[in-house]
């Protein structure tokens, strides 16, 4: 049962701290999924391993660390809607399986219009996009920004 508890997550980064506007209107099941993780700890000490200039920085993998891996929970059943992937936009990544997202995330640092409709949007950078920004590039960065803490509420 998806409660819809979780309205935001806040993410504590090497580079500084990120408030995110949770949208279980969109996704409720990965909303859902990305508070229990952070809740759990899963994230803490997670980097950043794929940082694109101009398109995203994705992170999230809690299990290997390297962009391979993700949580022990099961994948989740794919929630797209038509929000637009565009500055500050946090969605997941997931395998060509459209069905395969779990854990790994990515915020969007420019518009990427082309990704709408085919990954699961769930929430908005409200403050902090600085942080985001300012984390190292690369696939992966020499040395990594990492998650110190996450947690919903």
């Amino acid at each position: 049962m998806v409660d819809n508890s979780f309205h935001r997550l806040t993410l504590e980064l090497d580079t500084g701290t990120v408030q995110i506007k949770l949208r279980p209107d969109l996704a409720p099941g990965h909303v859902q999924r990305i508070g229990e993780l952070a809740n759990e700890g899963f994230y803490n000490g997670v980097p950043f391993h794929r940082v694109i200039a101009g398109f995203m920085a994705q992170g999230g993998d809690g299990g290997n660390k390297n962009g391979t891996g993700g949580s022990k929970k099961p994948n989740l059943k794919q929630e797209f809607s038509a929000e637009a992937h565009v500055r500050g936009v946090c969605s997941m990544a997931r395998t060509n399986d459209p069905n395969s997202a779990n854990s790994q995330f990515f915020i969007c640092l420019d518009d990427a219009r082309f990704l709408d409709k085919q990954y699961t949007v769930w929430g908005v950078v409200e403050e902090g996009m600085e942080a985001i920004d300012a984390l190292p590039k690369g696939e992966p960065p020499r040395t990594p920004g990492k998650i110190v803490s996450a947690r919903a509420e």
